[in-house]
């Protein structure tokens, strides 16, 4: 997974388009490789086209008392108080509890029967949780712009990544739910699913980095077995790699997927999945038991072992 891509606006041939203050990457398809077997076909594809029912996680109470202290102050003239970022944890949670019912629809991108929530009072206050040098490289203007078309945000999943980067830096797994306007003038909802890194600024921990992916809930249900947990076990590291051996049954807890197998190596694995909004399985992260009995985060690209078949 390339979790910590250097982001270099303005220093590369092509510019990196913005969504919601986050780089924004295509979803990609792997259409070279054959669906193994019928089985994944043959699984109820309903699933794909159905929303989340999930809990919202950004439910900090922001009122207007509280948006009343920065109301028509620029963004460089507000400073936050240290406790909205006194975790990392804290940090993601009151940054989208401030986006919640901030919006940014147009006359191409609109909805709602009127004022929409706080309107774009929130996006200032919001783009003080970036750190210095991602300011830099995100300027107000286009950030503001990258909230284009969106009316209301969700967080509804939230979990800190195993995968370790830089040793100052921390990374969560985030889900987000948008209500989004239209040229029908009418709503709809878009999910997205990404990375926030966290990096501790001064006394604060601060936004260093976002990526954001968008979910179709088309593409599952019609081209399978890549958005399969199993089928990814089983053809990546299985027939691509050779390093399936046996596969036990999926354990699930919530929107996890457990993956436990033995290894052609000996070793013992499990891959965990996340659950999208849109029922394709996402990896999150792999493991590998020690002699110690403790699983130990790893790395292995199924796409090295395909090259090194050829």
């Amino acid at each position: 997974m390339k979790l910590f891509n250097k982001f270099t606006m303005g220093h590369r041939k092509k510019k990196d388009k913005l969504v919601m203050g986050a780089k924004f990457q295509s979803q990609t398809a792997k259409t070279r490789a054959k669906e193994p077997k019928s089985e994944y076909r043959m699984r109820d594809i309903e699933k794909y086209f159905r929303p989340s029912c999930l809990s919202i996680l950004n439910n900090r109470v922001m009122d207007f008392q509280f948006f009343d202290l920065y109301d028509e102050k620029p963004h460089d003239e507000i400073v936050l108080p240290a406790s909205l970022m006194n975790t990392p944890e804290n940090t993601i949670i009151h940054y989208f509890s401030i986006l919640r019912e901030a919006e940014n629809l147009t006359k191409n991108q609109m909805g709602g029967c009127g004022t929409v929530g706080m309107a774009r009072t929130p996006y200032p206050v919001a783009y003080n949780f970036l750190t210095k040098e991602y300011q830099k490289k995100v300027s107000y203007p286009s950030y503001l712009h990258s909230f284009k078309g969106i009316g209301h945000t969700n967080l509804i999943k939230l979990n800190k990544s195993p995968v370790k980067g830089h040793p100052q830096t921390i990374q969560f797994f985030i889900e987000l739910e948008t209500i989004e306007g239209s040229s029908k003038n009418l709503t709809y909802f878009a999910y997205y699913y990404g990375y926030v890194s966290i990096k501790k600024e001064k006394n604060m921990y601060k936004i260093e980095d976002i990526t954001l992916t968008g979910e179709d809930f088309l593409c599952a249900a019609y081209h399978l077995w890549q958005h399969d947990a199993e089928a990814v076990v089983d053809v990546e590291y299985g027939g691509w790699c050779k390093l399936v051996k046996k596969r036990w049954p999926t354990k699930k807890d919530g929107y996890f997927k457990n993956i436990d197998f033995v290894g052609t190596d000996g070793n013992e694995y499990r891959f965990v999945f996340i659950e999208l909004t849109n029922d394709t399985d996402i990896l999150f992260a792999q493991y590998k038991k020690t002699r110690e009995d403790k699983w130990e985060p790893i790395k292995i690209d199924p796409e090295k072992c395909l090259k090194d078949k050829k």
